[in-house]
């Protein structure tokens, strides 16, 4: 669903850059605190959602390499929205699919440039909101289970495509370049979005339920189902004291009141294995699976062919870029050139984001640190 550059005019894409800036910068601010373990059980979070953050962001854009068909002559690919809002937050989130748009759009020419306010209105602020309301609000109606953690990601991901073409309908009747009746637009979008949905719908259900079949501790959206923590009582509670010298043998004993003995401290567990599992699967759907990717046009591209929205599309700027329309020019073998762009792509938007993430959460350390009281140092003793 990339909008390329003259789909919709320059005021109306002005005005969604600026829409897109505000979201990323409340996102910014509210990534910082998911980042830092909001919600999760204190400052033990931190370690454990920054370094699987930029990790969430390759894989969605490895996984929109994998166009699948939904129709006759029309193919569709993950928004990922939902994925990145359960995985790792809804402000962390939409943040995740803003840098996958802007290395598609910088390195790939993938989406225009002057409609990047666009893209990321509808497909990485749009998605997250609605997948992720939808998703808090059946995580409260159904039974407190990894299933239904599941259950819900499928549900929020359905939603959340077709809630994309309906913002990108609204997009172009207030800056459509051509005229095209609004109500065939938006029949048209909604329709083959819906079809759309499924995919992700089941792509972000595997997803979720992999990583929390596994590590149900890095996932944003199931830290309701940590252990709440039990306090238990020391062995010897109940125990009788000894009666003090000046207690008589007739006056009754006091009971003494249980005293909770610290829970042990869970251990540690290290990201490491899932975050290599992750990026092999990255590196695979780029490197290797987007090959057989369907070639057919995606729901967008598709609708406007059909329906003439695409008659005043501009080229894009990057369009002599060596990696435009993912594939490595001077490299004869389509699968090669293909393959490589993917692994450079899954590369470039890893380290970006992980660099992003890893920013934003040393910066939040370094505010909290700050916020610290200070602790005075004892006076010195004075000399006799």
């Amino acid at each position: 669903m990339h909008v390329p550059d003259g789909f919709i005019n320059a005021p109306v894409s002005a005005a969604a850059g600026v829409v897109a800036a505000a979201a990323v910068a409340v996102s910014l601010r509210g990534a910082r605190r998911e980042l830092a373990g909001a919600g999760t059980g204190g400052g033990t979070g931190a370690d454990r959602t920054a370094p699987l953050a930029g990790l969430v962001a390759a894989f969605i854009f490895a996984v929109q390499m994998l166009n699948f068909p939904v129709a006759a002559g029309t193919s569709g690919h993950l928004l990922g929205g939902a994925l990145a809002a359960i995985l790792v937050g809804p402000y962390t989130g939409v943040l995740c699919v803003s840098v996958v748009l802007l290395m598609q759009g910088v390195l790939f020419a993938d989406g225009g440039l002057t409609a990047l306010g666009i893209n990321i209105s509808d497909m990485a602020l749009t998605t997250t909101v609605v997948a992720y309301g939808v998703f808090r609000l059946l995580v409260k109606v159904l039974p407190r289970s990894r299933r239904s953690i599941t259950v819900a990601s499928f549900a929020a991901a359905l939603l959340s495509v077709p809630a994309a073409a309906v913002c990108f309908t609204a997009l172009y009747a207030l800056g459509g370049t051509t005229d095209v009746p609004i109500g065939k637009v938006f029949t048209a979008m909604v329709g083959v979005h819906v079809l759309i949905g499924i995919g992700e719908a089941v792509i972000t259900a595997l997803t979720v339920g992999a990583v929390i079949a596994v590590r149900p501790d890095l996932v944003y959206g199931a830290r309701d189902l940590a252990r709440p923590l039990q306090l238990r009582t020391s062995p010897l509670a109940g125990t009788a004291p000894a009666a003090a010298p000046d207690q008589t043998a007739d006056e009754p004993t006091p009971i003494p009141t249980p005293i909770p003995a610290p829970a042990p401290a869970a251990p540690r567990r290290s990201t490491r294995p899932l975050w290599l599992a992750g990026l092999a699967a990255a590196l695979l759907c780029a490197g290797g699976l987007s090959y057989y990717a369907s070639s057919s046009p995606d729901g967008l591209e598709k609708v406007a062919h059909d329906k003439g929205l695409d008659s005043k599309t501009e080229a894009h700027a990057t369009a002599d870029s060596p990696l435009a329309d993912y594939s490595v020019k001077d490299i004869a073998n389509p699968r090669l050139a293909g393959g490589l762009a993917g692994v450079i792509g899954v590369a470039a938007t890893l380290a970006v984001g992980t660099g992003v993430f890893v920013v934003l959460r040393r910066r939040k350390a370094a505010a909290d640190a700050d916020a610290a009281p200070a602790v005075d140092a004892p006076a010195p003793a004075e000399q006799g």
